[in-house]
């Protein structure tokens, strides 16, 4: 039995809310949080093993869950216990080489002596309050009193490698954060070739759950999949260098028959903008191994003496109440413990922004009868998209020379700015920080600053190419530039986006032995940027976008509290990509738009109300020319944005309920229910009419079952287990795209 120490539990912290227990007799370690428990247990030979997650259990000797033994054709990696085998042991972090067949969280090579055989043994352990900081990378937050952090110690005497596994367990929340810390102990370099934030092996009682994912393509992102869990791997990954619109960074797996309000469900997502992997791999045993992490693709990191590696964090989170306490859950999580703190609170403005008005084609004098227009209406924001920079009159140039364009705007942003706030509304700006024009100044100046293999064409994407961020000088160069545009006039909101993923991942800046790092580089690189921006103008409302939702994920939003979630606004194809999206992210965090028709995306008619109905849920605002409006529009959106005002509270802080799937039918239904119970907003749209349809009635949930609720005059009162047992009935729709809200409140 590996020796196990005393933990001094006075260096918890005062105060500790005294998530995690440890005993010590039989090396099992109990991490609890808001009616949920993970288990650990260090094996009598020094394995750290994955003993138990989910549902809360009373107190009582875990030490019946024994390690598995071992079966036939797995090696035993203890002479003499032929009952032991790693290959079917439930461990924390497996690694390659040491008798585990299946796939390892850690793979590391040494050169000086060709050795990739690892054997991590339990060393020692710390529990303390609160949770530290990832070292350059983006994480949940948390203060000494809300959460409690293990660090786990292995060690690889003979690689003399050691890796800090850490574990956070949050009070309110039923989340677990896990990530991993690799430090070379020996006097030559390692290499790192696959370095995974998470490894959790569950029983072969998990083989019969669903994996379900969100997947897409642009313009139809978030798109919710499932299917049963198979013999083999099956995984989602990004190789694009942002984690990209085919799959979201996010998975679960749910038990057969699951329900969005009964089952077990479990989350997995990364607090990561890059290349990255989650996969389930269900073994021969019919046990899953669930891991995620940073791409091990294209990926290798050499770590020099006394250096170490932090992977990205890891967010686990765990719900018996189906896939919508699951995501409700996330989104109380993500919303107290990811999204910048200066805006949990702080209402977001309605904003309007030009592109789908004017595209390149506009001037100052366009922006500002825009945005007279737009205050009329009660809109608080004008975001002024691409094409205010360098000569750029539509996308095949300027990109990196960001200063104002002479001939639009002749008299510089901080006239138009002050126009703008003239009326009564902020301003903000679209930028691109991170790309660049083949046809601009700065490529001519610089034409080794983009990623690129000198030996190979560099490979264009909407005419332009990725500015190497793995490079200080071009980072600093970024920031000193952007900066002065956002202090060269009153700033309020930038849109930051990125419009194509990389090739040619390679960098000047870097030996060839190193080239494989650069990816992982580069984003560094971008948080390093992102974290200066956010000191430097801590006012600014940054909203993210990369072609829509090309990079809507958690580590995103650690600095910007909204992501643009698709370039696609029409609001049926919406339906779909925010119901998908809601799934992971909380309903403040999708930006969502009212666009013109026919929508510029597909063509479609739909009415302004059901437009507004469908974008009330999000991060609201309009893309539109507003000058083009009818009097009977121009009142309507009066009173969308009168209305939105008056639930902008009940939208962002309120618990969502999924009532029906556009991915399962011919509508789609949904309530925001506040946290009291008080107030809720009902949604629901029918996509194609029907001939005689019968009729429908709308059960809810997340209502007080003895509280009586009022929804419009001519509905009357009823109570809140009759609106949730029998429901409301939805009027026959008159025509497609047909949408209908109710707004109740407790009387």
């Amino acid at each position: 039995m590996t020796d196990i120490p005393n933990i001094d539990e006075s260096k918890q912290g005062a105060g500790s809310p005294r998530l995690i227990h440890f005993d010590d007799t039989q090396g099992i370690f109990i991490l609890r949080s808001d009616r949920t428990a993970y288990v650990l247990k260090i094996h009598g030979h020094g394995f750290l093993c994955h003993l138990y997650w989910g549902e809360e259990i009373a107190p009582q000797d875990f030490g019946v869950l024994s390690v598995p033994h071992g079966q036939a054709s797995c090696p035993n990696p203890i002479p003499g216990d032929f009952q032991f085998s790693l290959d079917t042991t439930p461990l924390e972090y497996p690694v390659y080489g040491n008798s585990d067949f299946r796939s390892p969280a850690l793979e590391i090579f040494h050169p000086a002596s060709g050795s990739r055989v690892l054997d991590l043994r339990y060393g020692s352990h710390s529990i303390a309050a609160g949770k530290p900081h990832l070292e350059n990378l983006p994480a949940t937050r948390a203060a000494d009193l809300e959460a409690e952090t293990l660090v786990v110690v292995l060690r690889d005497a003979g690689m003399q490698v050691t890796v800090e596994l850490s574990y956070t367990v949050f009070a309110n929340h039923p989340v677990i954060t896990r990530s991993a810390r690799i430090l070379n102990e020996r006097g030559s370099p390692l290499v790192l070739g696959r370095v995974l934030s998470c490894s959790l092996d569950f029983s072969s009682s998990f083989s019969g759950f669903h994996f379900t994912h969100l997947h897409g393509a642009w313009a139809r992102e978030t798109q919710l999949a499932s299917h049963p869990l198979h013999p083999g791997t099956q995984s989602i990954e990004s190789r694009r260098g942002a984690s990209g619109h085919a799959h979201n960074p996010f998975f679960a797996l749910t038990e057969m028959g699951v329900h969005e309000e009964y089952g077990a469900a479990y989350g997995f997502g990364l607090v990561y903008s890059g290349n990255f992997l989650a996969s389930v791999e269900l073994d021969p045993r019919d046990s899953p191994r669930v891991q995620m992490g940073v791409n091990p693709f294209d990926f290798s990191w050499t770590l020099d003496p006394g250096s170490s590696f932090q992977t990205p964090e890891a967010v686990l989170v765990f719900s018996s109440g189906g896939l919508g306490g699951m995501s409700r859950a996330l989104h109380r999580f993500y919303h107290r413990h990811l999204i910048p703190s200066i805006w949990r609170e702080r209402p977001r403005p309605v904003v309007l922004n030009n592109w789908e008005a004017t595209y390149f084609d506009f001037n100052a004098e366009k922006i500002v009868e825009i945005a007279t227009s737009a205050a009329a209406l009660g809109v608080e924001l004008l975001v002024l998209d691409d094409g205010w920079f360098g000569w750029r009159d539509d996308d095949s140039s300027s990109l990196g020379d960001w200063v104002v364009h002479q001939r639009k705007l002749p008299h510089g942003l901080a006239d138009l700015a002050g126009r703008i706030r003239g009326q009564g509304l902020g301003f903000g700006l679209w930028i691109e920080p991170e790309m660049v024009s083949p046809d601009s100044d700065l490529y001519r100046e610089h034409p080794d600053w983009c990623l690129h293999v000198p030996t190979h064409p560099r490979t264009q994407s909407r005419k332009q190419l990725v500015l190497d961020l793995s490079r200080a000088e071009v980072c600093a160069e970024i920031f000193r530039r952007i900066s002065a545009v956002m202090q060269s006039a009153p700033i309020s909101y930038v849109k930051w986006d990125m419009n194509r993923n990389m090739t040619e991942i390679g960098s000047v800046g870097r030996p060839p032995e190193r080239q494989q790092e650069t990816a992982h580089r580069y984003m560094l690189g971008f948080y390093g940027l992102l974290e200066r921006f956010r000191e430097e103008f801590p006012e600014i409302l940054f909203e993210g976008c990369a072609g829509g939702g090309g990079r809507f994920d958690p580590g995103i939003l650690h600095y910007m509290p909204q992501v643009w979630a698709s370039d696609n606004s029409d609001a049926i194809a919406r339906l779909r990509i925010q119901y998908g999206a809601s799934l992971a992210y909380p309903l403040s965090a999708i930006s969502s738009h009212v666009s013109a028709v026919p929508n510029h995306q597909v063509g479609r008619r739909t009415s302004l109300r059901t437009r507004g109905h469908v974008a009330f849920t999000g991060a609201f605002g309009y893309e539109f020319d507003a000058t083009n409006l009818d009097p009977e529009e121009q009142e309507e959106v009066r009173g969308q944005i009168r209305r939105y005002k008056q639930l902008q509270s009940l939208l962002s802080d309120g618990d969502l309920y999924r009532l029906r799937s556009p991915f399962q039918g011919n509508e789609a239904a949904w309530i925001v229910v506040s946290p009291d119970q008080s107030e809720a907003l009902v949604t629901h749209v029918t996509i194609l009419a029907g001939a005689n349809p019968p009729p429908v009635r709308l059960p809810l949930r997340g209502l007080d079952s003895d509280s009586t609720y009022r929804f419009g005059e001519e509905e009357g009162t009823f109570r809140g287990d009759f609106l949730m047992r029998i429901g409301i009935s939805v009027p026959e729709p008159s025509g497609d795209f047909i949408s209908h809200q109710w707004h109740l409140l407790r009387v």
